[in-house]
């Protein structure tokens, strides 16, 4: 089996949610965080693209979304960008 490489969009819920609170929780939560960066969206929003390598076993990357939705702060989490490594 390989990996895949995960590229994720996670919108806060609101421009007050503490950003690196948000991704100190996700690096608790999902192994394999290689890289995050900060995007601005507007208004004072700004989105969080995060870079994930896991398994390719079935369901790996759904997994990986839904544990980062249940997060407190995160409005919405969604995969953007899937390859294989």
């Amino acid at each position: 089996m390989g990996s895949v490489a995960l590229i994720l969009k996670i919108m806060p819920e609101s421009p007050e949610v503490d950003l690196n609170d948000l991704v100190g929780k996700i690096k608790e939560k999902v192994a394999g965080v290689q890289d995050v960066r900060e995007e601005p969206i507007g208004f004072g929003l700004k989105a969080l693209k995060v870079a994930v390598v896991v398994d390719d076993a079935g369901g790996a990357s759904d997994a990986v979304e839904e544990a980062i939705n249940s997060i407190d702060g995160v409005e919405r989490a969604e995969i953007v960008e899937l390859t294989l490594t």
